[in-house]
């Protein structure tokens, strides 16, 4: 692991931060490769996950290539971009829930990781966007990140448009769960964690396998799976000691 990703245990917490602040967190292809390992390597015991950018942004989106890659077959292609799925599915399979924190900017890649957090508390002053189709770059690999975070047309309007939006359009659409005036977001985040810490174990990460695994099945299932996991959950020995 270089310093471009630092990993920081502070109790139950687990901080994960993009550390290359001079680039705006511009990843290149190792950076994600490190976050995705950041994310598959974090203790078991740890009971939340932080994921946030060192300096004034949160990400701008990937860095290019120090040399431009030649002609590649199909399969080539996607094989290069199966680090940037891995990540995308390493944040959204966690067992912990993440909270990611954005100041400044998150375009792209940036915006995709941010969406894909279980919460994501933004600063008043950020600023989002995905910009790929301005720049001929076909954008399913972000779009398969949020396809379930956010609204098909509201997405489809931001991948052709290209144009940066608030976090006030990104609360509406869904992209993210709350707004804090930049001073504050670092107390507000952690009177978030605080409150989530306050919960049983067997609980707090319920809450976030409930909610990965039973949107996308059908109404009747998913509340019949409700049934199941409250009983479970709440008659767990871990519940009453708590």
């Amino acid at each position: 692991m270089t310093d471009d990703i630092l990993i920081k245990r502070q109790g139950d917490v687990c901080t994960i931060t993009l550390n290359r602040p001079d680039t705006g967190n511009a990843v290149p292809d190792s950076m994600i490769v490190e976050l995705g390992d950041a994310f598959a390597n974090v203790d078991a015991d740890v009971r939340v996950i932080v994921l946030r950018g060192a300096g004034n942004d949160f990400c701008v989106g990937r860095a290019p290539p120090a040399t431009k890659p030649g002609p590649m077959e199909a399969l080539q292609l996607r094989k290069a971009h199966d680090i940037v799925f891995r990540a995308y599915g390493l944040i959204r399979q966690s067992r912990q829930p993440v909270i990611a924190v954005v100041k400044g900017r998150a375009l792209g890649f940036g915006f995709a990781i941010a969406a894909l957090a279980d919460l994501t508390l933004a600063a008043d002053t950020a600023q989002f966007q995905i910009p790929e189709f301005a720049h001929n770059i076909m954008p399913t690999m972000v779009m398969s990140a949020i396809i379930d975070r956010v609204p098909l047309k509201a997405m489809m309007q931001h991948v052709y448009d290209t144009e940066p939006f608030s976090p006030e359009r990104a609360l509406a659409i869904g992209a993210i769960s709350s707004i804090a005036p930049a001073a504050k977001v670092d107390d507000a985040l952690d009177a978030l964690v605080k409150r989530m810490l306050a919960a049983p174990p067997p609980a707090l990460f319920a809450v976030k396998e409930y909610a990965r695994n039973a949107q996308p099945i059908d109404i009747n299932k998913a509340v019949e799976y409700a049934r199941a996991f409250h009983a479970m959950i709440n008659t767990s020995s871990e519940m009453r000691k708590a």
